[in-house]
């Protein structure tokens, strides 16, 4: 059957008409058929967005099957999708590791004089090593920061890498 040419889908007046005539009846398939918690009227807008977009390809007498089949699409996917969820949440995380016991108990002492190391730098030298070595800024950006030379900076550095060697052994 050829299309008319005086009934084009892209037009504002038709397409509205259709969309009275088809949106409560495809909401309440949908209802009827999923119930309310995968969101009937979405996928009634969802359908309908779709049926613009392709409003030069459909007819006005398929207009009806393709709403219902895009919705019922819609819905598919979604139930598709929290199946896969659901068997996601399934997975439990694995609870051990390679690492030996002793490795884990090395590894806790180590930042236990890390961080006390740290903490007995001066301020200075604590604030330009974080600076540098944990938000990665270079000697020219950190002076700018704190208001101070490139050779201060170096020098606030290089105390603290001094200050943490000699605190930690085996860096």
């Amino acid at each position: 059957m050829a299309k008319r040419l005086n009934e084009n889908i892209c037009e504002e007046n038709l397409f509205s008409s259709i969309y009275m005539k088809y949106s409560k009846s495809l909401h309440d398939y949908l209802y009827y058929k999923y119930g309310e918690q995968l969101h009937p009227k979405d996928k009634v807008q969802e359908a309908f967005i779709k049926l613009w977009n392709h409003c030069k390809d459909v007819s006005v007498e398929k207009a009806k099957s393709f709403l219902f089949t895009v919705a019922n699409n819609n819905v598919l996917n979604d139930i598709k999708h929290q199946k896969v969820v659901l068997n996601f949440q399934k997975i439990k995380p694995k609870n051990y590791t390679v690492e030996s016991p002793e490795f884990l108990m090395e590894e806790q002492e180590y930042l236990l004089k890390y961080q006390k190391a740290l903490s007995n730098l001066t301020e200075g030298q604590r604030e330009a090593f974080l600076l540098n070595r944990i938000e990665g800024k270079r000697h020219k950006e950190i002076a700018e920061l704190l208001d101070i030379s490139v050779k201060a900076v170096e020098k606030r550095l290089y105390g603290a890498l001094k200050s943490l060697r000699k605190e930690i052994e085996g860096i």
